[in-house]
């Protein structure tokens, strides 16, 4: 069985591969200059993006940092790109299927709600994080739920691996999850949206370090 290999601790980074690319580079630049525990491609793509082209270019950066690259949903391209990993939404109840298709050890996590089937799934299958989706009301996670304090308390419980928060989460609120045992957050809106995405980075990472319990 081969070892899990955890995300680790700081900003989880989900980026938009719609983006203007020039924009898209100069931001993750900045950021990974910053430092952070892993970045997730949305699955969001351009209709004229060349997609397994776009995915070596952010893994080229990202791994100059030693920093592992996961995608969302979309594992197929983990068989011709050099992704480390597949952000699933939901439970891949062909999950076996699916890890004979990749053929390779690989990264994964998934999102969590206020039902604890994702967060026993995890447990089961040795999942290298899982990530939890709404904290708060937010225009780019509108299909999610917000979570309740309690269910991530609960998952805790159930499994042991790295937790992170996502959703609305601002450095302006993020002191409102002081006390919850999380690893990280993951962002997207509140770092890439940002004039400053460095300075924006910096000010998740601070209230991480000084809020956060789990190591």
């Amino acid at each position: 069985m081969e070892t899990t290999r955890h995300i680790g601790k700081g900003v989880y980074l989900v980026v938009d591969p719609s983006m203007h690319k020039p924009t898209l580079y100069d931001k993750l630049d900045a950021v990974l200059a910053e430092g952070i525990a892993a970045l997730q491609i949305w699955d969001h793509f351009g209709v004229d993006d060349d997609i397994p082209a776009l995915i070596g270019e952010l893994c080229r950066r990202c791994h100059a940092k030693d920093v592992p690259v996961l995608i969302n949903n979309r594992w197929a391209y983990l068989a011709g790109t050099p992704l480390d990993g597949v952000h699933f939404d939901t439970i891949p109840h062909n999950y076996g299927a699916i890890q004979a298709a990749i053929g390779r050890p690989f990264r994964y996590g998934i999102t969590c709600t206020n039902d604890m089937a994702p967060v026993h799934w995890a447990h089961n299958h040795r999942a290298d994080y899982i990530s939890f989706c709404s904290m708060f009301p937010s225009h780019t996670v509108d299909t999610c739920e917000v979570v309740t304090p309690a269910s991530v308390q609960r998952a805790k419980a159930i499994y042991d691996g790295p937790i992170f928060l996502a959703g609305g989460i601002r450095p302006d609120n993020i002191a409102q999850l002081g006390g919850l045992p999380y690893t990280g957050i993951a962002a997207i809106s509140g770092i890439m949206s940002s004039d400053s995405p460095g300075e924006a980075i910096r000010a998740y990472l601070k209230h991480i370090q000084s809020s956060s319990p789990s190591k």
